[in-house]
């Protein structure tokens, strides 16, 4: 399963209404401190995200993909929307 995909996955029990990936991987590849791991643009728009802080809301993504984390996923930026919000 391609890494993209399995970040999709795993996101699932967050009930996504909007599920947005951009792999910037090759982007940067070889600079100082990568590990080789992908670098990750991510929108994502829930329900359960209502009423929860930017932290809060970071770490219900960070509980499913932590495990992915510094190997496969070497950075990752997270847009977490309420569904009420809409992305900038």
């Amino acid at each position: 399963m391609e890494l993209r995909d399995e970040i999709i996955a795993r996101l699932q029990p967050l009930q996504p209404l909007q599920l947005d990936i951009q792999d910037d991987s090759a982007l940067h590849r070889g600079h100082a401190g990568n590990n080789g791991g992908g670098h990750f643009e991510l929108t994502v728009k829930s329900s359960l995200f209502s009423g929860k802080s930017q932290i809060m809301r970071h770490r219900m993504v960070y509980q499913y993909l932590q495990d992915l984390m510094p190997h496969r996923i070497h950075a990752l930026s997270i847009n977490a929307l309420s569904a009420d919000e809409s992305s900038v």
